[in-house]
């Protein structure tokens, strides 16, 4: 992905008259090593970037400014809270919510800005593939397992979800399907991908989610059923060796995620 003939910070784009005013809303915690390719991907698409930072202490925030986005703190809430309170920050009814680990591809880039160039009726929503990049790369494998979300919504016809773990809109009955994907590289290294599911888990349980069907059976068969649905059926096979350690390391954290749900 090349941003060099990109504006470097969102004051310096080119203004464009749009029908519909767009803010683009992120969450960051301790993201300066990655948020910068997240706001450039988004310079001259939207009007405002929103960053809502939960305590940063490695440069974050001055880096998110210095690339001419609004940050405000506000302490971690979970993600469908925080994600809701980046939502009320905005001077936009327009939301397009990016995680500060993913950024758009070419090919959404320019399909956003054929979208946002008309009228967007207030009730529309827009659902985009959002493309798995495994630690140490820079695009998706071939056949790459995607996430399909709402990316692009007007708040007052929809909003996020209020959860700690489930940081998804609400879709309206008119939904469009983009072509264009956003890259999400989740993890900084395979290490990391044990670590932040660990954490994603914990909340779960906080949130009062039980594991069902708990018995010596699941706790034998859940790791290799998981890496057979993770390498197999998610695609993960065609990712090579990097393609395999992902599926493990998923795995391992879907077996740990049912201790994790019970307490013990």
């Amino acid at each position: 992905m090349r941003y060099e003939a990109l504006p470097k910070t969102i004051a310096a784009a080119p203004t464009q008259t749009r029908p519909s005013r767009v803010a683009c809303t992120i969450i960051a915690y301790n993201e300066a090593d990655r948020i910068e390719r997240t706001i450039l991907s988004v310079v001259g698409l939207v009007d405002e970037i929103v960053v809502v930072d939960s305590g940063s202490q490695d440069g974050t925030v001055a880096l998110c400014e210095g690339l001419g986005a609004r940050v405000i703190h506000n302490p971690w809430a979970g993600f469908g809270p925080q994600k809701r309170f980046a939502e009320e920050q905005a001077s936009c009814d327009w939301i397009l919510n990016l995680d500060a680990d993913e950024w758009l591809s070419d090919e959404l880039r320019a399909e956003l800005a054929d979208i946002l160039s008309r009228p967007l009726p207030q009730k529309r929503c827009f659902r985009v593939r959002i493309l798995v990049v495994y630690p140490r790369r820079e695009r998706p494998a071939p056949f790459a397992y995607f996430h399909n979300y709402v990316r692009l919504y007007n708040r007052a016809t929809a909003r996020m979800r209020d959860s700690l773990t489930h940081d998804e809109v609400a879709p309206t009955d008119d939904v469009v399907q983009l072509k264009g994907g956003v890259l999400h590289r989740s993890y900084r290294d395979f290490a990391h991908i044990v670590t932040k599911t660990i954490g994603y888990y914990s909340l779960q349980r906080q949130e009062g989610i039980k594991p069902s069907g708990v018995g010596v059976a699941r706790l034998i068969w859940e790791f290799p059923f998981q890496f057979f649905r993770y390498y197999f059926l998610r695609r993960h096979i065609f990712g090579g060796a990097d393609g395999f350690a992902y599926a493990v390391a998923l795995s391992m954290g879907r077996w740990a995620r049912i201790f994790i749900l019970k307490g013990w």
